[in-house]
């Protein structure tokens, strides 16, 4: 007869649940091509309000994560590394859509693909962290793959598309980088702050005359899932499971997001897409899954 260790299956079930948690917050960002191309708005308007109903739906777990909203949380939004990462946070949401709504989906997601490695670039640089060599190899192929979509885009029309997706990408993998400069200073806050600034700079330029029912239905959904819901998962995930294969799994979102839009849309993204994105997730997927197998060898004493 065999004893079942309470601990072991509490285990299994906290890294069960993380996979869940992961898998669904996957599932959610892969749909911000659906929500973009659901919208009729321009482009300014989708941006603010957009960032609008994302920064008040974060305010519900700002509730009861990172110690709750308190005086001190929030003033560390005027520390120097708060105030950078409202900065970045406002440059990436807003080359994001932009992106979104000048080129193909699938350009943005396999731009979007390299954070991690230019994340790893900018750690070098800024605070000098080691950059293995495996790492480099990824991040160099994974910039070819770029090269290839960006120089095939120059002169289609979806060049600045492209390159907004590139400056989204640089400006989120900064978003990465910032909080380990001052780990103390909470993530969250500066996450609200940004959302609403965005609203203030660019509601001006929009139009609301042009939100019909079905333009706010979309937009609250847009960043009600794609904006706070997503990030409060991938969060709660990834605490429950070894960074590495939390980042094997949320890959699945480099393919599912240019799926979902094709498959509802018909959005065939160029051929040098298809070229330039299978260079790009080769490197992602070949990274990850060596980080993968790492992870789960076990520790010898």
């Amino acid at each position: 007869m065999t004893i079942e260790n309470p601990a072991r299956r509490l285990a299994g079930s906290e890294h069960e649940k993380g996979v869940f948690l992961i898998v669904a917050a996957t599932l959610a960002w892969s749909a911000s091509g659906v929500y973009s191309r659901l919208l009729t708005t321009d482009v300014w308007t989708a941006i603010a309000w957009r960032s609008l109903f994302g920064g008040l739906f974060l305010l519900i777990p700002c509730l009861f994560l990172e110690g709750g909203i308190s005086r001190q949380q929030w003033r560390s939004v005027f520390h120097p590394t708060g105030l950078a990462m409202i900065a970045c946070q406002t440059f990436s949401q807003v080359c994001f859509i932009g992106a979104l709504y000048m080129t193909t989906v699938a350009n943005v997601t396999m731009i979007y693909a390299t954070a991690p490695f230019i994340a790893a670039l900018l750690g070098w640089v800024i605070l000098r962290e080691r950059v293995s060599r495996r790492t480099l190899i990824a991040g160099g192929i994974s910039l070819f793959g770029v090269a290839v979509i960006v120089a095939s885009s120059i002169g289609g029309g979806t060049g600045l598309g492209d390159l907004l997706a590139l400056g989204m990408t640089a400006s989120f993998a900064l978003v990465i980088i910032i909080p380990r400069v001052n780990p103390g200073v909470p993530s969250l806050p500066p996450t609200v702050v940004s959302a609403f600034l965005t609203l203030a700079i660019f509601a001006p330029f929009g139009s609301v005359g042009s939100l019909d029912l079905h333009n706010w239905i979309v937009l609250a959904a847009f960043g009600a899932t794609n904006f706070s819901l997503a990030l409060v998962l991938f969060l709660a995930g990834a605490k429950r499971m070894p960074p590495a294969e939390a980042a094997l799994i949320g890959t699945i979102e480099i393919v599912l997001t240019p799926f979902w839009v094709w498959l509802l849309f018909s959005e065939q993204p160029p051929i040098a897409t298809f070229f330039g994105g299978a260079i790009i997730l080769g490197a992602v997927l070949w990274h990850t899954a060596i980080d993968f197998n790492r992870s789960r060898r076990p520790h010898r004493a």
